[in-house]
Formats: C-alpha cells, sequence, structure tokens
C-alpha cells in the first residue's frame, strides 16, 4: 500500500518561486540584488528577501500591488461562481434563465 504525504498548511502556502535567486538581467534587477544583498549582508539575493525589503522601505507600492491582485482575485471569483449558477441553472431548467 502507497502511504500518502500529508502537507501542513505552512507547506501548502509556500511558494517555491519566493525561494528562487534572482539573475541580474536588467538593471532594475542588478540594482534590487545589490541593495537586498547589502541589506541582508547576502551574495544570494531571492524573490522573498527583495519582497520583504520593499514591504518594509516601499509598502506603499506593495500596498498598492497587493490590493490590486486582491480585486482582481475576487472578481474572477464571482465570475466563477456567476458562470457555475448559470450551468447549474441550464441543467436543473434547460433555460439560462
Amino acid at each position: 500500500m502507497k502511504k500518502e504525504k500529508v502537507k501542513t498548511e505552512e507547506e501548502i502556502h509556500k511558494n517555491p518561486l519566493l525561494a528562487m535567486p534572482v539573475t541580474k538581467d536588467s538593471e532594475l534587477k542588478q540594482y534590487l540584488v545589490e541593495y537586498v544583498g547589502t541589506k541582508f549582508n547576502r551574495e544570494e539575493v531571492t524573490v522573498n528577501m527583495i519582497a520583504e525589503i520593499l514591504a518594509v522601505e516601499f509598502p506603499e507600492f506593495v500596498y498598492a500591488f497587493a490590493e490590486e491582485n486582491f480585486l482582481r482575485g475576487y472578481k474572477l471569483g464571482l465570475e466563477d461562481v456567476d458562470k457555475l449558477h448559470t450551468e447549474t441553472t441550464t441543467k436543473i431548467n434547460g433555460t439560462t434563465e
């Protein structure tokens, strides 16, 4: 019998993209990596490290970005509910009304 691995809530919410090291392939990335590397005193800088510094030193940007992301996700969720309601009504009544 194959044993199923149970994930913790922390593992579910962990985003592997945040752990990726950032490559300096543009002028802005180069500046951010150097700035964040100096702040953390680290040579290898990850996306998460940059997000942490931005949250502390430029919270207006992070807030605006998060708010826009939340609103888009919320809108998509409402559209999904509407679509599900329409499909369910069609299956039950045979019409889209």
